[in-house]
């Protein structure tokens, strides 16, 4: 399982018991946080605020707080401008790494009688010219 899915999945639980709402998962907006800021993802509030019917860095402060204390992947968070920032524990990256080691077929797919077929085409343009845009029209 993908920690993104699984921090999806309990922010969708959160929100469920503060707002008593069911979500969407398109409502729920993940992106990997900013180097110049603490955590390894970021939750974009402002698709939660006809949810909460409060400000976004309210409602950002009350998941992140509810995520801290009830939630066992998280270990801390911080809200800069509505964006919830989120840092993962330590034991859940490492369930998470322990589980890709001991699938030896983790991140492969079986192919399908019926999968379609796709043709991967290299562009070989001369290295010792510059690449320009002519070079994709004979791709």
């Amino acid at each position: 399982m993908n920690i993104e899915h699984i921090l999806q999945e309990t922010i969708i639980s959160v929100i469920n018991e503060l707002y008593g709402t069911v979500v969407d998962k398109s409502q729920i907006t993940l992106q990997k946080t900013n180097k110049e800021f603490k955590g390894h993802y970021t939750l974009v509030t402002f698709p939660l605020l006809k949810i909460s019917r409060k400000n976004p860095e309210l409602t950002a402060q009350e998941i992140g707080l509810y995520l801290s204390q009830h939630s066992p992947i998280i270990s801390e968070y911080n809200v800069i401008k509505g964006f919830l920032n989120l840092t993962i524990t330590t034991e859940t990256w490492l369930k998470l790494f322990q589980t890709i080691d001991s699938n030896t077929n983790y991140g492969f797919t079986s192919v399908e009688e019926d999968a379609p077929l796709f043709m991967v085409e290299y562009s070989s343009p001369n290295t010792n010219k510059p690449l320009h845009l002519g070079h994709v029209r004979n791709n």
